[in-house]
């Protein structure tokens, strides 16, 4: 993996990086990324900020490589000089992403529209450590990275379900994986060379979902991830809530009401081993629909006309919209996003799903906006949302 890269540094001296300032940052890039090709004078409307502060920031926007200016000026509607919109350049810089899942690790580049430039699927042993895991990781980017010479990696994002604490960069528990105190942004900074962010991988798709997908403008955001780990996150005024150790989202052991499934806590009917993705394997492969582990085979078993694939899937749907119902009483979000394969891929999924919520609710309701990219997008995200928060940051020379 080559070594950290830094973006270029400004031409001129740049003043201490104030909270203020690196608010009024964030603000004028994530316009850019919202409206461009976008004038300046339009971002000073929209941010509230003086043209000259806005002409300042995209100046070191522009000098960093972030953004450039639009090829073809527009005309102002009065008189004057055309004004000439700037937009983000998404052909320099990527960030690396890496999501650790049960049976592989997602290894992807991500350009700054939060757009999978490339993408790698790498299987890992039940038996393999973290540190193979993560080390296999970094090997998997490097190859990535070789292949687009001429793009230059800003840093590497890490998602993963179950507890993981952001601050300290560190899995403090994934009972799938039998990992434990991982401290990934060390481990994997090490191998890589390049600055590591570490969250959740709720968080990390809620975080996508307001930069690049559906949730943009929401005040509130609702994210809940069904797989083969379950969790949710929550965001509210552009912030995500962590939590004392980012334990916020803790939803596995939520009892579902009915629920049969022995769980490892010693209760029955918590929402992870009801809903989880080993569950509806292990009721698909009972039924006959498919033989292994794979959620997949059984939405593929669905579109080619099993019936009982498809009632499985849309029992499911339903069960994930009544644990959603119960999230929304409690939090009221203006906006729900649910991540679970059969909603992804059949209408009639997201029918029952919206069924489960309430009628009162349903229009709320969105499957994410990354259907075949959501592992990858989970990971760089993670980076991605540390740029747009701090981007004088992104370089040390920045600051």
């Amino acid at each position: 993996m080559p070594p950290s890269v830094a973006l270029p540094a400004p031409s001129r001296p740049s003043p201490p990086v104030t909270s203020r300032r690196r608010t009024s940052a964030s603000v004028v890039l994530r316009s850019v990324l919202e409206h461009g090709p976008v004038a300046r004078s339009t971002i000073a409307r929209l941010t509230g900020l003086s043209p000259a502060s806005v002409t300042d920031y995209c100046s070191r926007f522009t000098e960093l490589g972030l953004i450039h200016e639009s090829e073809t000026p527009r005309r102002s509607q009065g008189v004057g000089r055309p004004h000439v919109p700037v937009d983000l350049d998404a052909s320099r810089f990527v960030v690396g992403g890496v999501h650790v899942a049960v049976p592989y690790t997602t290894v992807a580049l991500l350009d700054l529209r939060g757009r999978v430039v490339a993408v790698r699927e790498l299987r890992h042993d039940a038996a393999e450590g973290a540190e193979a895991v993560l080390a296999r990781a970094a090997d998997g980017l490097a190859a990535l990275l070789a292949r687009s010479p001429r793009l230059r990696c800003l840093g590497v994002g890490f998602a993963a379900g179950g507890w993981v604490d952001r601050d300290s960069g560190t899995v403090v528990e994934h009972p799938l994986l039998g990992w434990h105190e991982v401290p990934v942004r060390e481990l994997l900074g090490a191998r890589t060379g390049l600055p590591v962010h570490v969250d959740g991988h709720a968080r990390a798709l809620v975080n996508a979902e307001r930069l690049f997908g559906r949730a943009r403008g929401s005040r509130s955001v609702l994210h809940l991830f069904v797989g083969n780990m379950v969790d949710a996150a929550f965001a509210t005024n552009d912030e995500v809530h962590h939590g004392p150790r980012s334990q916020a989202g803790a939803i596995a052991h939520l009892p579902v009401p009915g629920g049969t499934e022995p769980c490892d806590c010693g209760r029955t009917g918590c929402l992870q081993v009801e809903l989880g993705e080993r569950a509806l394997c292990r009721r698909a492969r009972l039924a006959g629909v498919v033989e292994g582990v794979n959620p997949m085979h059984v939405v593929a078993a669905a579109a080619a006309g099993d019936p009982v694939a498809a009632r499985l899937l849309v029992e499911r749907a339903g069960a994930v919209g009544r644990a959603a119902r119960l999230l929304l009483d409690v939090l009221n979000p203006e906006t729900v996003v649910v991540t679970e394969v059969g909603i992804l891929h059949r209408e009639d999924c997201l029918a029952a799903l919206r069924a489960g919520v309430g009628d009162d609710r349903a229009a709320s309701v969105v499957p994410s906006s990354f259907p075949d990219s959501v592992l990858a997008v989970a990971g760089g995200s993670v980076a991605l949302d540390v740029l747009y928060r701090d981007p004088l940051a992104a370089s040390p020379e920045a600051i």
